[in-house]
């Protein structure tokens, strides 16, 4: 078993690994790519920082947006093998959130609820008023607190390896996380992506403590999460992070798995909540399975009733 110290360097070289460019992964067979979707960049002002972000697809298309936020570490780039996939039946918006990629450093610390006013921010300045959002990790955290204090710009909420509260995460993660150094990152394909992206590659050692305070710092959004209007979708790796139990619990407090519905036997709407626990995926390997995520995803999206059987009734 992998030392905390190496568990958490593990998952900061797994992250750099997700945005290693396209030549360094194995190509997908050219009949199965579409074209790619056009893309922008622009910025958006937010609690005195230029929030950078990425459009793919045209947002006046009448699909409803999808707005994905990445984990820490991370970039917009690395979330490139999702954003590809999604972008195929929608818009999406890809942020580079407070801190990391070509955002950089603002003053004051990372929290999950400035992280979700930074997307608030982006949905403005992109003039979007409503958004279905799909987070990883931070990000999934970040993309419930939006859901909580923004409620009116968020449609659908996919929290992806996040959790409503601290202690959900095993004790060993975090006694990993509070040993991480900025150190612990030279020479590592995670710290040249940093360097790459970042408008002041000398704030990495900021980015590093501002991180190692925020996952120190405890929550708890149970009642929160309990009252939220929006349809949810809940994905976790069975070797996550957080215990698939804690999975599970999210899943039902936004109304998923009422005995009234199992009852049935069959689905006949798409139901309030949604559950995927992916079979031998660890916190990085989940996103290492963007065609299960976007296939999975993508229906609850569109809010597709769950298939029939044929030969049933």
């Amino acid at each position: 078993m992998l030392k905390p110290i190496s568990l958490y360097l593990a998952l900061a070289l797994g992250a750099a690994a997700i945005a290693a460019p396209p030549a360094a992964q194995a190509a997908e067979p050219q009949a199965a790519a579409a074209p790619a979707a056009p893309k922008r960049s622009a910025v958006a002002q937010a609690d005195g920082l230029k929030v950078h972000y990425d459009v793919h697809g045209d947002l006046k298309s009448g699909r409803t947006p999808l707005l994905v936020l990445h984990g820490a570490y991370m970039s917009a780039d690395a979330m490139a093998p999702m954003v590809e996939r999604f972008a195929r039946s929608r818009p999406v918006i890809v942020i580079d959130q407070r801190g990391h990629g070509r955002t950089g450093d603002g003053p004051g610390p990372i929290t999950y609820e400035r992280l979700a006013d930074d997307a608030a921010a982006v949905l403005d300045a992109a003039g979007v008023r409503q958004a279905d959002v799909f987070g990883y990790s931070m990000g999934g955290a970040a993309a419930v607190q939006l859901a909580v204090r923004h409620p009116a710009k968020v449609g659908k909420l996919v929290s992806v390896s996040a959790s409503t509260r601290l202690d959900a995460m095993y004790p060993e993660v975090l006694a990993g996380i509070a040993q991480i150094t900025p150190e612990v990152f030279a020479d590592t394909p995670m710290r040249r992506e940093y360097d790459r992206l970042a408008p002041r590659p000398q704030d990495f050692p900021k980015l590093v403590e501002k991180l190692k305070v925020l996952d120190a710092t405890p929550f708890d959004w149970a009642a929160q999460m309990r009252a939220l209007k929006h349809k949810t979708m809940i994905v976790m790796g069975d070797y996550d992070v957080v215990a698939p139990e804690h999975a599970v619990e999210m899943f039902r407090m936004r109304g998923g798995g009422a005995p009234a519905l199992a009852a049935q036997g069959f689905l006949t709407a798409p139901p309030p909540a949604r559950l995927l626990i992916l079979p031998a995926a660890s916190h990085i390997g989940i996103m290492a399975e963007p065609d299960i995520l976007a296939a999975l995803v993508t229906p609850f999206l569109d809010d597709a009733t769950p298939k029939m059987p044929e030969g049933f009734f």
